[in-house]
């Protein structure tokens, strides 16, 4: 097994470095191409055969969900009628490490002939994808992992990550944020993570026990009883503003402490300065707030409330449980 590991962790060098090469192989061509990407009216279309092709599938791919609206079109194809779904206000981003495939020619005349921009990565920079280029990447590697020499293995992790590099320089430079990246991905559970609101799971109404400063405790314990939300009550000043929570916990510290508990007000049992959130945020950062300071339960406020300066405005009393 020691063998098998260590020819593992050749592959891991030999690619790591293929990539890191890569860095000094940036210049002003991927800023033009990054420009070229952004400016793009239609659509960007990738295109490579075999690996290459697998490669440039997954790169589409990342554009489209990053806002490059891109898709896949085999080289194989464009001779069978694919080419009709390039138009002019296109750009191609051509994959093929030789740049001598024999099948990108197709693209690359009907590229100079409609005058679609055409971008490409290949390893050989003097080959005649990368001359007809009007942007040619160099993604060349010293090796491939296979030790033969001959399964693209390098070659393609170092075109994967110039194709990521693309993708997230546009990516930044237009100002794509986590609620864009969710609109095209409103499936599973990253899009539910990403799109699910706090006002989507809070509770509201009658379901939320909430009293006042002077609310008995005796009337405190039997509002959390009864109340959908348990385990936690809401004190209101007479403004209805949040000035405090009330939990089981603090009232079994008050059972410890006081002579008749029962007969306790509200504003002697509560927690002062409450953890609260908007309704407006996302549902992960209601989560992280709970784990952060170890809660149960947290109040969701209305910031916003044009009759109060104060930020802990109870106007949609809520909790989580």
């Amino acid at each position: 097994m020691g063998s098998l590991i260590g020819e593992a962790k050749r592959v891991f060098d030999i690619e790591a470095k293929s990539i890191l090469d890569l860095k000094d192989k940036l210049d002003e061509r991927f800023d033009k191409a990054v420009i070229l990407l952004m400016e793009c009216r239609g659509k960007v279309v990738v295109t490579g055969m075999g690996k290459s092709g697998q490669i440039a599938r997954k790169i589409a791919s990342t554009l489209s969900s990053t806002g490059t609206p891109a898709i896949y079109v085999s080289p194989a194809e464009t001779s069978h009628g694919d080419l009709g779904v390039i138009s002019g206000g296109d750009v191609i981003l051509a994959l093929s490490y030789r740049g001598e495939t024999d099948e990108m020619r197709n693209i690359v005349q009907f590229a100079k002939r409609k005058g679609v921009k055409l971008i490409s990565m290949t390893g050989n920079m003097r080959s005649s994808l990368a001359e007809a280029s009007d942007i040619a990447l160099d993604v060349s590697i010293k090796e491939e992992a296979c030790p033969l020499g001959l399964a693209p293995t390098a070659s393609t992790t170092a075109a994967l990550a110039m194709g990521d590099a693309l993708a997230v320089a546009a990516l930044s430079q237009r100002g794509f944020n986590s609620e864009d990246f969710a609109q095209f991905h409103p499936g599973g559970s990253l899009g539910r993570k990403l799109l699910t609101h706090v006002r989507d799971l809070m509770h509201s109404g009658k379901s939320l026990p909430i009293v006042t400063p002077e609310t008995k405790a005796k009337e405190v314990i039997s509002k959390m009883t009864a109340a959908e939300v348990r385990g936690v009550c809401g004190v209101i000043d007479s403004d209805g503003n949040l000035i405090g929570t009330i939990t089981d916990g603090d009232l079994r510290r008050r059972l410890d402490k006081s002579k008749n508990p029962l007969d306790d007000l509200a504003r002697d049992i509560m927690g002062a300065q409450p953890k609260t959130v908007e309704a407006s945020e996302l549902a992960e950062k209601a989560l992280f707030l709970m784990e952060q300071f170890a809660i149960q339960n947290l109040f969701v406020v209305d910031r916003n409330s044009p009759q109060t300066p104060r930020p802990n405005r109870n106007d949609s009393s809520s909790g989580f449980a």
